[in-house]
């Protein structure tokens, strides 16, 4: 008796799968992916500026009067950054700033457009959140804020706007065109 009998022929992507099968395929997977973390980012500013009760309690969102990074920067930090997250909470400048990257990097992920910017942008929301989180505690190093950064920008670098999205389209405006930074 064979010692590989028991084992199962798994055909490779170019033996039984066409390449342009497996590409249509790996776009609306990466296409699923960025508008579920498209829909993160909203979801967190919807929940933010009414209070749903969800990450934000009723009665304490941004329109009742709440200040919706408070909390996380206020309460929230911890680690060797503490001090400096601690010191941003009441200035002017941070909770509309946090805020319209929510919705700015929400609303371009889910409709595909202006991918390297909101890649961008995530990352850097992504990493300020993860150092501000410091010391993790189930590992060392990687966090979800981490897989999320890693996410944003390979679905920027494989422009997966242009499947279910307007990326497309965005790419062909002038302006876009003009400046390649925008897409």
């Amino acid at each position: 008796m064979s010692t590989t009998s028991h084992r199962q022929h798994i055909p490779a992507v170019t033996e039984d799968v066409p390449a342009s099968t497996t590409r249509v395929a790996a776009g609306r997977a990466l296409a699923v992916l960025r508008i579920a973390y498209g829909f993160t980012f909203l979801w967190a500013f919807v929940d933010k500026v009414f209070g749903l009760g969800f990450a934000t309690k009723s009665g304490k969102g941004w329109i009742d009067g709440g200040d919706p990074t408070a909390g996380f920067l206020g309460k929230g930090a911890t680690g060797p950054f503490a001090s400096f997250y601690h010191s941003l909470v009441g200035d002017f400048w941070v909770t509309p700033l946090f805020m319209i990257g929510l919705l700015g990097i929400g609303l371009a992920l889910t409709f595909g457009i202006g991918m390297r910017i909101a890649a961008v942008a995530g990352t850097l929301l992504y990493v300020l959140m993860w150092s501000a989180s410091l010391p993790l505690e189930t590992n060392p190093v990687i966090d979800d804020h981490i897989i999320g950064a890693i996410t944003l920008i390979a679905l920027a670098l494989v422009a997966a706007g242009n499947v279910w999205g307007l990326g497309k389209m965005w790419s062909s405006m002038s302006i876009v065109k003009h400046y390649p930074w925008l897409r």
